[in-house]
């Protein structure tokens, strides 16, 4: 039991690492309609996508004890290639730290302590690549493939239109019960994520002042550490 425990602990800690604000089926959808042309302008956004910058704001609610742990700061995406994302935020409240996320780990440096942690998220495949299908260079095709979509309503966020979607992993072994993502009406990208954890748990990002296409160097989504700074693996 322990051992489980704290193999879906590290499982949500790895989630909430690549939450961010990041594959070939056909959609079941009528020819027309709100949800079509959301996923087409998706399908847009995702052939021009080459790298972001945005203000994060994230929110992490407890259930257990009915509890919001809240950062913000900012958000580097870069895509090396089809599936394939670098990534780096900078948290600078409340607690200032880096995060940055490859596919095979993601590093947190923690300035306090001088310290290194280190996730190999690459043993969490499945749900990595569920979170990071989640808007940033995705077409609905490869959203279709790994979540059932629907459209939940059409409202407005941050004074623009968007759509939310409503997304049910089709994998039960993520343990990551649903999504729910805003996607704008103006750029097809997402504009708010939320992922749905059992228990009740949840994590809600919301991106703004986003910028596109920018020719981020690799450099810009690396971590900014001291040298000799001291490593630690927490998995382990």
């Amino acid at each position: 039991m322990t051992r489980r425990l704290s193999k879906l602990y590290t499982m949500r800690i790895t989630g909430r690492v690549l939450l961010i604000g990041f594959f070939c089926a056909t959609l079941a959808f009528a020819a027309e309609g709100p949800l079509e042309a959301t996923l087409a302008r998706m399908d847009q956004a995702a052939a021009s996508f080459k790298d972001l910058t945005a203000d994060l704001s994230r929110t992490h609610h407890t259930a257990v004890i009915n509890e919001d742990t809240v950062d913000s700061g900012t958000i580097l995406i870069k895509q090396t290639k089809p599936h394939e994302l670098l990534m780096r935020f900078d948290i600078a409240q409340p607690d200032p730290r880096q995060v940055a996320v490859d596919s095979r780990r993601a590093e947190m440096y923690l300035p306090k302590s001088q310290t290194v942690q280190v996730y190999e998220i690459g043993k969490y495949k499945k749900l990595a690549d569920l979170i990071l299908l989640l808007g940033f260079g995705t077409t609905s095709r490869e959203l279709a493939a790994s979540y059932t979509v629907r459209l939940a309503s059409e409202e407005v966020v941050e004074n623009q239109k968007v759509a939310r979607l409503e997304l049910t992993p089709k994998s039960e072994e993520t343990h990551l019960k649903k999504v729910d993502l805003w996607i704008s009406g103006a750029n097809g990208l997402p504009v708010r994520q939320k992922l749905y954890w059992p228990g009740g748990d949840y994590d809600v990002a919301n991106y703004t002042n986003v910028k596109t296409n920018l020719n981020l160097p690799d450099a810009a989504v690396k971590l900014e550490v001291p040298k000799n700074v001291k490593r630690e693996y927490p998995q382990k």
